[in-house]
């Protein structure tokens, strides 16, 4: 067990924070360790090549920790959570990279408890950094995590860039990547296989996101490839109580999976997600093509706002081929706030051997349609030689490139 050591290190390592900064290596082998913390800034966790970061099954090397101020209670309990294995908060200038080096969760133990109702609160993720500023997670492998695999929370400027994520597809809740709360993201050049949603977009569960008030924008996500066959390439929601906004998906894959972008929200959420552009979108074996919903009425208490209604409008889809599709359409807003200036373009969709008999099924919807193969609903004008918006400016994160830099002096 090296707990300790991780332990032992950090604090060795915090008078150099503020000096130039520290770096911890890992070198090849197997590693055990329960939950650690990173505790200081201008930090780097290097996991060298055959490097594991191996998860203890054992509870008792996971403190429970207060719920998310956003979320006010864990995800998964009343009371509440276990510490990610690795976290940190309040933190400049974090790294966590490596030569491909592996950090393992090691979730089976937790999985099979969850299912039998034995554990007593919220499973713990891989990987969560909060309150931090420059945040950088490239060049390893997560996998196997108790619950969700990596969560940047109330950060800004984060990079995640040649992540690999592995999941068994059958187990639910192992999410891949969730920004929460965070401003200027940038996912890109990654491989996720999940049980759940590949991509995971949040801001806060109901009125303590409503009050919270920090939405997730100005992220960018690209040339992802994502396994997920009973969930989502990227959701957006539902728990999104804070807001989502001016969000950029392009050059997607999405293999096996359920749904494309996926829109989730319900009464009682407020908040809003508004300005998502998404374009280049290759779906294969695809159960829904477009899959936007206001029924996701999951609450963390009886406290929630019955008339905090969410604001759902401009979203916009271009350039899309799908094939072996089920469901062309499911798209439901709600009566008192309907879904608005939903766009779609440029789309391509091949049906299954045994399609839905509804194909498109559209209510509480407004928006527009050109060159989109199925027909689709008449609740989408369609106007020929139309193209939906992308921006063409750049956000801030997107000018940040990543650069290499040698050490000396003995790990």
């Amino acid at each position: 067990m090296n707990t300790k050591a991780f332990n032992t290190a950090m604090e060795k390592m915090s008078q150099f924070g503020n000096d130039g900064g520290a770096e911890l290596i890992v070198p090849a082998g197997k590693w055990l360790t329960g939950a650690f913390n990173i505790t200081i800034s201008h930090f780097t966790l290097f996991l060298e090549k055959d490097a594991v970061i191996l998860a203890s099954e054992n509870e008792a090397d996971w403190p429970v920790i207060a719920p998310l101020p956003s979320y006010g209670k864990g995800r998964e309990s009343d009371a509440g959570r276990y510490n990610a294995l690795i976290s940190g908060t309040n933190l400049t200038d974090v790294v966590i990279t490596g030569n491909n080096g592996t950090i393992d969760g090691q979730g089976k133990s937790w999985w099979d408890k969850f299912k039998q109702k034995k554990v007593k609160h919220t499973r713990p993720y891989l990987i969560e950094i909060m309150h931090t500023d420059q945040l950088q997670i490239t060049n390893i492998t997560v996998t196997n995590s108790p619950s969700w695999h990596i969560h940047p929370t109330y950060c800004k400027n984060v990079i995640i860039q040649w992540v690999t994520v592995l999941a068994p597809v059958e187990v639910p809740n192992t999410d891949g990547i969730n920004p929460d709360s965070c401003t200027n993201i940038r996912i890109e050049d990654c491989f996720l296989q999940s049980g759940d949603d590949c991509i995971a977009v949040k801001s806060g569960w109901d009125q303590y996101g409503t009050k919270y008030g920090m939405p997730t924008k100005d992220l960018v996500v690209r040339r992802v490839t994502c396994i997920s066959p009973d969930s989502a390439t990227v959701a957006l929601g539902s728990e999104m109580s804070g807001g989502i906004e001016n969000v950029r998906i392009e050059d997607v894959t999405a293999l096996n999976t359920q749904s494309a972008v996926r829109m989730k929200t319900a009464i009682g959420r407020g908040g809003f997600v508004r300005d998502i552009f998404v374009r280049k979108l290759r779906l294969y074996n695809q159960y829904y093509g477009f899959w936007m919903t206001s029924n996701y009425n999951q609450h963390p208490d009886d406290g929630w706002d019955k008339n905090a209604l969410p604001n759902i409008t401009r979203i916009y889809h271009d350039d899309v081929i799908a094939t072996n599709v089920t469901v062309l359409a499911h798209i439901e807003g709600m009566k008192k706030s309907p879904f608005t200036d939903i766009c779609i373009s440029n789309v391509k969709m091949e049906l299954g051997p045994k399609p839905n008999k509804m194909m498109w099924n559209c209510t509480e919807v407004t928006g527009v349609a050109s060159s989109v193969t199925p027909k689709p609903c008449p609740a989408f004008v369609e106007k020929p030689n139309f193209k939906c918006e992308f921006p063409t400016d750049k956000l801030a994160i997107e000018s940040v490139q990543l650069k290499t830099c040698s050490t000396s002096g003995t790990p």
